[in-house]
């Protein structure tokens, strides 16, 4: 290892992507220098009531603006790249990433009106970008999306390996091996630290191979007598290259589905990612000119999402193409944690309708673009880090990785079990983590971005489970006489035409609770609110042990 050029130590500050899956974004800072590797989201979690996205908290970047020259991107998966037309609102920085990394990335900006507003700059594997006292080069690695790249950041500290999301894939579709050669390169020259993806850590032994999803295929496509639909993610063009390939040879049209399916293949197809004829491709119009034995489609909604093609398809519910028996649908993609249910309702409609469906649990259509045991163990075994912290994955994900690092020769001082905002310190050859930053989740709800908090979401949640009470009452301002009501509405909460005697037993509790109060209280419209709540409470707890959102709504009159 090469002695520090500086006295200023390089720090490694994950602002998300630690203890959890999704919103992956690292911050490397060395003097007045940073650059920040990846800007994903999360999608939201089953308690995270109407929220479109989870992105990271960039307060602490936003303060240091002016010393961020770059955002380098390993790859075009939204868990990796899905933040950035939020970050980019407020950091105008150049964005650095392979051809169809950044031909996403445009894509998204396109739908923000960003395009044009942010400097992209192409980069292929091997290439290297000075940014102020750190260089980067971009460095070739397999994984289930195309052009995906590991960054190896030459620091006056020493060199960072960040391995992005990858897995050695021996026989990859499209034939671009992981650059072992340069990973061992690094590891002969000596490497301070290596940043290394922990998805799969649990698995043991080796991730399969991408090419035994195209034999499966191979296996169902002559089998099925009616229509074939396969449910992928729109970003897997390796997944989407064999399907194409299936098809032609077993003399079926495609037919793209779905919006961010139909805009991935035609930039995959733009830049040269895609091979498939324009004779291949079908027009929706064309569905029904055809016999079904001649037909695939390629769709979205692989998650059991509610609005999207494949579950209108399930529920019977799409104007244009509709499910019959003998059908075929495969789910050609994970599952990811928490769409279990969905899934397997999904499941339930497409059978249903007549289909048969394969998914991961009964048939090889999907294989997963993160390493295994023995591939995590022969990266660090190429690289040889002086210190090793696991990125990308759930606490259980990180200990483990470490475990695992132990086991190939690192020794335990030397792992650092990071988490969310901690700085980790790397100086003459030590390492520490020293304190910690501002970071979090920032909820985006619509058009809104950071308006949706904790306690918006407890006050949702509440909502959702015990329903809400509105009481209106209408109060003479100067006497404090009740003039009107009380009237009680309700939602979620009773079925009102059923429950007229409860609610007008509420109505005379509201009534007492408010003769017990003097005419001074009775014009304090705060006092009158906090009377009716009370009283509601009491009454509701006692009667029916249910605790709704109580909303007094009072008119002075």
């Amino acid at each position: 290892m090469k002695e520090p050029e500086t006295n200023t130590p390089l720090q490694i500050i994950p602002l998300g992507g630690l203890g959890e899956i999704g919103l992956n974004m690292m911050v490397y800072q060395c003097g007045p220098d940073i650059i920040v590797v990846d800007c994903g989201l999360m999608f939201p979690e089953p308690d995270m009531l109407g929220i479109d996205y989870v992105i990271p908290d960039i307060s602490w970047l936003r303060e240091r603006s002016g010393s961020i020259r770059a955002i380098c991107l390993t790859h075009g998966h939204e868990d990796h790249i899905g933040a950035l037309p939020f970050v980019l609102q407020e950091l105008n920085v150049p964005v650095y990433g392979t051809a169809l990394t950044l031909g996403f990335v445009n894509e998204k900006l396109k739908e923000y009106k960003l395009d044009g507003l942010v400097e992209l700059i192409t980069v292929k594997p091997r290439d290297r970008v000075e940014l102020g006292c750190l260089s980067v080069e971009f460095l070739r690695v397999a994984h289930s999306i195309v052009d995906g790249c590991a960054l190896a950041i030459t620091t006056p500290e020493g060199v960072v390996i960040h391995t992005g999301d990858f897995k050695l894939d021996q026989t990859p579709v499209d034939g671009e091996l992981t650059d072992l050669a340069s990973f061992s390169r690094y590891g002969d020259a000596g490497v301070l630290a290596l940043l290394s993806d922990s998805t799969n850590v649990e698995r043991e032994g080796y991730t399969l191979s991408e090419k035994y999803v195209g034999e499966a295929f191979n296996d169902i496509f002559p089998k099925c007598r009616g229509r074939i639909i396969v449910a992928a993610f729109s970003s897997s063009i390796h997944r989407v290259q064999q399907v194409v390939d299936v098809a032609a040879a077993n003399g079926r049209k495609i037919l793209l589905n779905g919006r961010s399916m139909i805009a991935n293949v035609r930039i995959a197809r733009q830049l040269g990612y895609l091979t498939i004829s324009d004779d291949m491709l079908m027009d929706l119009k064309e569905l029904n000119n055809l016999p079904p034995e001649n037909i695939c489609i390629v769709s979205t909604g692989s998650q059991g999402e509610p609005m999207s093609a494949l579950t209108r398809i399930a529920m019977d519910d799409h104007k244009q193409i509709k499910l019959d028996k003998g059908d075929t649908v495969i789910l050609s993609s994970r599952v990811i944690p928490g769409n279990e249910r969905t899934i397997s309702e999904l499941i339930n409609h497409l059978y249903r309708r007549g289909a048969e469906v394969f998914h991961e649990k009964v048939s090889e259509v999907h294989v997963s673009g993160h390493a295994s045991q023995e591939e995590l163990k022969l990266m660090l075994n190429l690289v040889r880090p002086r210190f090793f912290i696991p990125v990308h994955g759930e606490y259980r994900h990180l200990v483990k990785h470490i475990q695992l690092a132990q086991k190939v020769g690192i020794p335990e001082d030397r792992c650092l079990l990071a988490t969310n905002g901690d700085v980790v310190s790397f100086y003459a050859n030590t390492a520490a983590i020293v304190e910690e930053v501002e970071s979090g989740r920032v909820f985006v709800d619509g058009k809104g971005v950071g308006d949706v908090g904790a306690i918006v979401l407890k006050d949702r949640k509440h909502l959702s489970e015990d329903g809400m009470v509105v009481v209106i009452i209408g109060i003479n301002q100067s006497t404090g006489a009740i003039i009107h009501g009380p009237d009680i509405v309700s939602r979620g909460f009773v079925f009102e035409d059923e429950s007229q005697e409860y609610l007008e037993t509420a109505r005379f509790i509201v009534t007492d609770a408010l003769s017990e109060l003097n005419e001074e209280m009775r014009c304090d419209c705060e006092e009158v609110k906090q009377a009716v709540r009370q009283a509601l409470r009491r009454f509701f707890k006692k009667t029916i042990e249910r605790r709704p959102v109580i909303l007094p709504v009072i008119m002075e009159m």
